[in-house]
C-alpha cells in the first residue's frame, strides 16, 4: 500500500508526540508499504528520513481551517493514496478516498463552553458546531476508527453512534527517552506536579484552591504546573498572583523531556485532576518512572492506572485536598508497593506495540 499521514502537528504536544512515535516506530518495523507524510514547512527537517520507503510533502495548511477542507484534499489526490491517517480528528471532508482516524477523546461535547476559547461567543459557537459536524462525518466516512481507550470508544459508540466493530482501542505508550535511566526515585521532593495545558476540563482551577488550603498546614510543600504558556495559563497566573500563591505555584512553561524526568523524579507525586480524558500520557509516564499518581476518578484514568494510584472526586476540592494529605500519611511499604505495581503495569503500553497494531488496523483496510 501506499499509506499518507498527516503530520501537520507534529511539533504539538500530546498528539504530536503520538504522532512522533507513530512516525519513528512505522519507519523501523513497516519495510513493505510505502509512506508519505504530509508536513508543516517549519518541521520537514525535523523529521529525520531513515526508512527509503517513506518521504515527505509539504502541506502548509493550519488544522481547524477553511483551506484545510478545501485545499488539503488537493494535496493528497496528487499522491494516489491507498488509505490516509489523520492521526487527529480534523479530516476534511471533502476527501473521499479510504482513510482511517484516530479519535483522541470527544471532550468538545461534554465542555461546550466560551471559557475554553479566546474566540468571542459567536465565533466559539460556529467552531463548535463546525467541530461536531466534521467528527461526526468522519467518523461515519471512515473505514476504520482507532481509539486510545476503551474509555474513548464507548464515548464514540454512545455520543457519534458508530457501530463498535469499526473502532479498534489502540493505546499509547512510553518511549525509552521517556524513563529515567539509572537514577533511583528521590522521595526527598516537596512538590506536587502537574503536567499539560490549562484548558477548562483539566480542572486547575480547582486544584489550585486546594493547593491553597492544603499548604496553610504544609507551606514548604510547592505546586509546579508544567505546561505550554498560552492564553489560558496566563489566566491561572493571574489568579495565582491574585490568590497569593506566586513562589507557592511555579509555572516553569514548556519543559524538555531530560527536565521532565527529573521532575518526575523528585515529585511527591504527579496530581492528575482532570474531569475529562480521552488517554493520559502524563499518569502513563509517571507510572513508568515510579512517581505516585494522584488522579481524578474517571474513566481514561481508571483503565491505564486500576488500582495503583490515589483516586480522588475530581469536583469536590475538600477530597483533593483530603488526597494530598494521604500523601504524607503513607508508609513507605505501602508506597512502594504501590508505585511498583503501576510501573510493572506501565510495561504493558509501548508505542512499538502500538503501531503494530495500527499497521494491522491499515492492512485490515485493504479488504474493506
Amino acid at each position: 500500500m501506499k499509506i499518507g499521514i498527516d503530520c501537520r502537528l507534529y511539533q504539538e504536544t500530546g498528539v504530536g508526540r503520538y504522532i512522533r512515535n507513530l512516525v519513528k516506530n512505522l519507519q523501523i518495523l513497516d519495510k513493505k508499504n510505502d509512506y508519505v507524510l504530509f508536513v508543516l514547512s517549519k518541521d520537514y527537517d525535523e523529521i529525520i528520513i531513515q526508512n527509503p520507503k517513506f518521504k515527505k510533502v509539504r502541506a502548509d495548511l493550519k488544522w481547524h481551517t477553511v483551506s484545510e477542507q478545501f485545499r488539503f484534499p488537493q494535496i493528497l489526490n496528487r499522491e494516489n493514496l491507498d488509505l490516509m491517517h489523520f492521526p487527529y480528528f480534523s479530516v476534511p471532508i471533502l476527501y473521499n478516498k479510504p482513510f482511517i482516524v484516530t479519535i483522541h477523546d470527544l471532550i468538545y461535547h461534554h465542555f461546550p463552553t466560551g471559557k475554553a476559547s479566546t474566540h468571542s461567543s459567536l465565533v466559539y459557537n460556529l467552531k463548535l458546531l463546525s467541530y461536531r459536524y466534521i467528527i461526526q462525518k468522519t467518523t461515519q466516512n471512515a473505514k476504520k476508527i482507532i481509539a486510545v481507550s476503551n474509555a474513548t470508544k464507548q464515548e464514540i459508540i454512545s455520543i457519534l453512534k458508530i457501530d463498535k466493530n469499526k473502532i479498534a482501542v489502540i493505546t499509547e505508550g512510553v518511549a525509552n527517552d521517556m524513563v529515567i535511566q539509572g537514577v533511583g526515585k528521590n522521595s526527598n521532593g516537596k512538590y506536587f506536579l502537574y503536567v499539560g495545558n490549562a484548558y477548562p476540563h483539566k480542572n486547575l482551577d480547582r486544584l489550585t484552591d486546594a493547593f491553597r488550603n492544603f499548604s496553610k498546614d504544609h507551606p514548604d510543600v510547592k505546586l509546579i504546573l508544567v505546561g505550554k504558556e498560552d492564553v489560558f495559563y496566563k489566566r491561572l497566573k493571574d489568579k495565582v498572583e491574585k490568590m497569593g500563591l506566586i513562589g507557592k505555584v511555579k509555572f516553569p512553561g514548556h519543559v524538555t523531556d531530560k527536565e521532565l524526568l527529573n521532575l518526575y523524579a523528585s515529585a511527591i507525586g504527579l496530581i492528575a485532576p482532570s474531569l475529562m480524558e480521552g488517554f493520559g500520557l502524563p499518569v502513563l509516564e509517571a507510572m513508568r518512572n515510579k512517581c505516585l499518581v494522584l488522579s481524578s476518578s474517571i474513566p481514561a484514568f481508571k483503565e491505564i492506572l486500576k488500582e495503583n494510584a490515589l483516586y480522588f472526586d475530581p469536583n469536590d476540592t475538600e477530597d483533593m485536598i483530603k488526597t494530598m494529605g494521604k500523601t504524607t500519611l503513607i508508609d513507605s511499604a505501602n508506597k512502594e508497593k504501590i508505585l511498583e505495581n503501576a510501573f510493572k503495569l506501565s510495561l504493558g503500553f509501548s508505542w512499538e506495540k502500538m503501531v503494530r497494531e495500527t499497521l494491522k488496523v491499515y492492512e485490515s483496510c485493504v479488504s474493506l
